[in-house]
C-alpha cells in the first residue's frame, strides 16, 4: 500500500485528486498537507481561512497537516518548511508518498520532483494529462460545487471573483482561459463533492484588491 499525504489548496483540484486517489485501491490516504501564511492564518496560496480549511478536513474525514510559512515568505523558506515536514511525514508517520493535483504545467511539476529527491519520498500526479475540459466538466456532473475566491484581473474579469464555479461560468470564459484555471487564472475553495461527507456551510464576504489580485473572503456560516 502507498501510504499517500495529499498536497492541499483547499481547490477544485487537489479536491478531485482526493477523490481519485480515494478510488485508488493501492493507496491509503494518511492526510492532507497545506501550508499557512502563520501571520494572517490563511491558506498560502489562495487566502481561505483557516477554519474553512480545518472544516473541509473534517468533511473529507482525514487529519490535516499544517506547514506554517512566515510572512514575507522567500522561495528558501519556503523550501525549508515543506522540506522538514516531508521528513516528520516519512519518518513519524510513515509516509511514502506526496499527491498534487498538477494538471499539465511541465515547470510545476519538475519543481516539486527536485524538492523531494531527498526526502525519500515519491510524487504522485493522478489528475496528470487529463484534458482539463472534460475535467471541469467531470468535477461539476460529480456534483462538486466551488467559489471562486482569488482572480487574477490580467487574464479574467474582476467580476468573476466571488462567482461560483459551474457551467454557467464556463460558458463565459475566453478561448485563453484554461476552464480549471491552471494557468494561475483563477483559484477557488471546494464546499461539496463526491470526496466530501458532509458540506462545509459559508458565506460570501467582501471582495478586495489586494498585491494584484482579486480576492473574495468566504467564512464559515453560522
Amino acid at each position: 500500500m502507498k501510504r499517500v499525504v495529499l498536497s492541499w489548496s483547499s481547490g477544485k483540484d487537489s479536491a478531485w485528486a482526493l477523490f481519485q486517489l480515494q478510488q485508488t485501491e493501492d493507496v491509503e490516504i494518511v492526510s492532507l498537507l497545506t501550508t499557512i501564511n502563520s501571520e494572517f492564518n490563511r491558506v498560502a496560496m489562495h487566502a481561505v481561512r483557516e477554519e474553512l480549511l480545518d472544516a473541509q478536513a473534517e468533511a473529507a474525514g482525514l487529519p490535516l497537516f499544517k506547514v506554517p510559512l512566515p510572512w514575507p515568505c522567500s522561495n528558501a523558506d519556503y523550501e525549508s518548511a515543506i522540506k522538514t515536514a516531508f521528513d516528520e511525514l516519512r519518518l513519524e508517520h510513515d509516509v511514502t508518498h506526496i499527491a498534487y493535483g498538477d494538471l499539465f504545467l511541465e515547470d510545476v511539476r519538475q519543481y516539486r520532483i527536485d524538492l523531494m529527491k531527498k526526502s525519500k519520498l515519491t510524487p504522485l500526479f493522478p489528475l496528470w494529462g487529463l484534458s482539463t475540459t472534460t475535467l471541469a466538466d467531470d468535477m461539476l456532473s460529480s456534483g462538486l460545487s466551488a467559489y471562486l475566491t482569488c482572480v487574477d484581473p490580467k487574464q479574467l474579469p474582476e467580476s468573476f471573483a466571488g462567482h461560483k464555479f459551474d457551467n454557467n461560468f464556463l460558458s463565459q470564459l475566453d478561448n485563453s482561459v484554461d476552464p480549471c484555471g491552471e494557468n494561475g487564472e483563477f483559484h477557488t475553495f471546494v464546499y461539496s463533492g463526491p470526496m466530501f461527507k458532509s458540506n462545509v456551510p459559508i458565506t460570501i464576504g467582501e471582495t478586495v484588491n489586494r498585491d494584484g489580485f482579486v480576492f473574495t473572503d468566504l467564512a464559515l456560516a453560522n
